[in-house]
């Protein structure tokens, strides 16, 4: 659709690019005070889950963009093509709407945008109704840059604003990442134009402790995971799943981390009461807070403090029956189930019940025991001995499939999801030539040459598959 604009050189674009992370490398102070004031985090966080990814996505997307993007000659041309010469490019794919959500509100849209105009799109932004602030100013630093006329656009950040922009303008792609309720109206909005979607949708994962992890070091990055941005993470950790030979000591040093988390803030009353309420849950049918009295004690603790508007304590809830619906893990903020099992079989089948997954955690002595489960697990990304972190890895794609969205984003193949390939052929006159029907023995002795040269065990052609071929 973008036929008629003039799309900047390749070369254009990463300039770009380099003077926009300049930008935010700038501005960083003032984006993170726009984070905190919307979304409650601290300065600290703001700093390390927003600015920080951003800012080395864009040094890794200045730095492999032109190897990506650029024009290659494809190679493994087959004898039979001699002289055909293919060159692939890669071209925008046109209009892209991305929707914005609010968790990680730089980090997430300046990746997402950074890809779309580095791919060279014209980009229309729907920014999160929860963080117009921040968001705005990205889009602005973006502006600043150096933008081409027309590139960069915005909506109201306003609920309606997104489905009012899909009903009323016409898209290449569209990118959302949100709930996957959200998520569903989307992909039938984008059905109806067949319009391609890149979702990023809610993931409810597990972290899973082996019977040879150092459980005490698990029970540490797994309740960060739980703790880093209130919960609010796609990619964290819903339930630990933990061996029952490591299982008093994991519990022994979760208790004490949890006795020492204070409450966060969410984003707003209703998460914090939502989680509050599984909590309350697990407990009554029979998990305990390990926050509470030491694990073992003949008069357990009851159920954790109510949240104060939306601050609330993150909150582990330890023996929890595996039927609860903490261990669905359909909440959004930092509320963790831990149920015991025996074999792994019996956590890869928690695991599984769950019908969402984007990543999952395993702790054990052996890496190569955990990457040979990785298969079982369903998920995109697979963290071994860590949670969460190791996927702001700027060459990481992340992305899920089924109820947890479709596409990818991130890394190489996030940028290559905003272009489209071009394949340009240029064949010499004699393939024309050599196309037309030749006699009958010809035809013959060509036939022994496409067995020879593709591997047929006998030389001797078969007829009786053809009775009827010359």
């Amino acid at each position: 659709m973008n036929s008629t604009r003039h799309i900047p050189p390749l070369s254009d674009r990463i300039g770009w690019l380099k003077r926009f992370r300049k930008g935010v490398a700038a501005s960083e102070h003032s984006l993170c005070g726009l984070i905190c004031a919307e979304t409650g985090k601290s300065r600290f966080d703001a700093l390390t889950a927003d600015i920080l990814p951003l800012l080395a996505a864009c040094r890794w997307c200045e730095k492999n963009a032109l190897k990506l993007l650029s024009p290659a000659t494809l190679g493994g041309t087959p004898w039979w093509l001699s002289g055909v010469r293919v060159t692939r490019r890669r071209e925008p794919l046109g209009r892209v709407a991305i929707i914005a959500t609010w968790n990680y509100p730089v980090q997430l849209l300046g990746i997402q945008l950074v890809h779309a105009l580095v791919g060279g799109n014209t980009v229309v932004v729907k920014p999160s109704e929860r963080a117009p602030g921040s968001q705005t100013a990205l889009l602005k630093l973006a502006i600043d840059a150096g933008l081409p006329a027309g590139a960069l656009s915005w909506t109201a950040p306003t609920r309606e604003a997104g489905a009012q922009l899909l009903s009323e303008q016409r898209f290449d792609h569209i990118v959302f990442t949100g709930s996957t309720q959200v998520g569903l109206s989307i992909a039938a909005s984008a059905a109806q134009s067949l319009t391609p979607a890149t979702l990023e949708l809610s993931g409810r994962d597990s972290a899973i402790v082996l019977s040879d992890a150092n459980p005490e070091r698990a029970a540490e990055a797994i309740w960060s995971a739980v703790c880093i941005n209130s919960g609010q993470t796609c990619m964290g950790p819903r339930r630990a799943l933990v061996h029952r030979g490591v299982y008093p000591r994991f519990l022994s040093r979760l208790a004490d981390l949890c006795r020492e988390t204070r409450a966060k803030p969410l984003i707003d009353e209703s998460a914090a009461r939502h989680c509050h309420e599984l909590v309350v849950g697990a407990i009554k049918a029979g998990g305990r807070d390990a926050a509470g009295e030491p694990y073992g004690s003949p008069n357990p603790s009851g159920p954790p403090p109510e949240p104060i508007g939306r601050m609330w304590r993150p909150t582990a809830v330890i023996d929890c029956p595996a039927g609860a619906p903490l261990v669905e893990g359909r909440h959004f903020g930092p509320a963790l189930a831990v149920v015991p099992f025996d074999s792994l079989d019996d956590a890869l089948s928690m695991h599984a019940a769950c019908d969402q997954h984007l990543t999952a955690s395993v702790f054990t002595a052996d890496p190569a025991a955990a990457a040979a489960i990785a298969p079982r697990l369903g998920v995109t990304n697979l963290t071994i001995n860590d949670c969460i972190v190791p996927t702001a890895h700027p060459a990481v794609s992340i992305g899920g499939h089924g109820a947890s969205g479709m596409g990818l984003s991130r890394g190489p193949l996030g940028l290559l999801s905003m272009t489209r390939p071009l394949y340009i052929s240029q064949s010499p006159w004699l393939i024309a030539r050599a196309l037309r029907q030749p006699p009958g023995p010809i035809t013959s002795i060509f036939s022994y040459f496409v067995r020879l040269c593709y591997g047929a065990r006998s030389l001797t052609p078969r007829p009786e598959l053809h009775p009827h071929a010359d």
